[in-house]
């Protein structure tokens, strides 16, 4: 059997680079081994650990749940090509970063879904925006649920008004740590590029500094005036709110949450919703245990999804 084709790598290797990864960092590097004149014929994700967040991630999880959306779109883009790849997180014991290894020795036809997910690659952006007035309908809402087929993964909506009044306290008292964190900033700072779209691995968008309100900018930073509670809870409470959790906290449950969270955001982008992703919070400890308390949960949160209409300023 011959090795990959020039085509098959360009298109692999694009759809990591579309990947979504914390502070656009990009910790990874995809090796893929075997050309047209060689039987191997596989592909290998590192972890980088050249581009660690000692302040913000201080544990390597956001990291980890980024190599998981990277593999995620490296799986989707082999679908597409017509493999039936095969996964092996952590392969070899000795060897932490490299976080997995993928095989394809037998061809399939690609699905639909895959078709359209892999389309959406290119379109999945982060909105740092409110979104529009019209919730996301319930025949939507669950189809975006069942687009989780990751093993060890859950996904909590979060919908009762009780809940989303404390996901507001929450995320209110992480912004007002984060804003008063002088080394955090610092960070935050050296990861800004100036300039509205930055290159893959370039850090995040200057432009994300005029978006100065919670919860739409993600990022907090000196200047993020942090909303009244009620006026947050009753923003949230329009959204569609999906908190990926995991049984473990461990390295295999990290890349698995950020698999998960990339297959539910492609499918709301091929449903023609906006969206963004939110792991600030969960770096720290109060605001984990507080949500893991005020949301009954029998595992351990790993990130927030939020979803809605989009608007014309993303």
């Amino acid at each position: 059997m011959s090795g990959w084709t020039l085509g098959e790598k360009n298109m692999i290797a694009t759809a990591a680079v579309c990947a979504p990864s914390v502070h656009n960092t990009q910790p990874w590097v995809l090796e893929l081994h075997g050309d047209q004149d060689d039987d191997r014929h596989d592909a290998e994700l590192y972890e980088r650990l050249d581009r660690m967040l000692p302040r913000h991630d201080p544990h390597g999880r956001d990291r980890l749940i980024s190599c998981g959306a990277a593999l995620e779109h490296v799986l989707l883009a082999l679908r597409v090509l017509g493999w039936a790849p095969r996964t092996a997180l952590f392969p070899v014991a000795d060897r932490p970063d490299l976080v997995a290894r993928v095989t394809t020795t037998d061809r399939t036809a690609p699905s639909d879904r895959d078709i359209a997910l892999h389309g959406a690659i290119s379109r999945r952006h982060s909105h740092r925006m409110p979104f529009g007035s019209t919730p996301v309908d319930g025949e939507t809402r669950a189809r975006l649920l069942a687009a989780n087929r990751t093993d060890g993964v859950g996904l909590r909506p979060v919908t009762d008004p009780a809940e989303i009044a404390a996901l507001a306290r929450l995320l209110s008292h992480s912004a007002l740590v984060l804003r008063a964190d002088h080394a955090y900033q610092r960070e935050l700072s050296a990861w800004t590029a100036f300039t509205r779209d930055p290159l893959p691995g370039g850090g995040v968008s200057a432009a994300t500094r005029r978006t100065s309100t919670l919860p739409w900018a993600g990022l907090v930073r000196r200047t993020t005036a942090v909303p009244d509670v009620g006026f947050l809870a009753d923003r949230l409470g329009r959204e569609l709110l999906v908190v990926v959790e995991t049984p473990d906290d461990g390295p295999h449950d990290h890349v698995r949450a950020g698999m998960a969270a990339e297959q539910i955001w492609l499918a709301a982008t091929d449903a023609g919703l906006a969206g963004s992703l939110l792991t600030q919070p969960f770096q720290l400890s109060e605001t984990r245990a507080g949500l893991e308390e005020a949301l009954s949960l029998g595992g351990f949160p790993q990130l927030l999804l939020r979803f809605g209409q989009p608007t014309h300023h993303a």
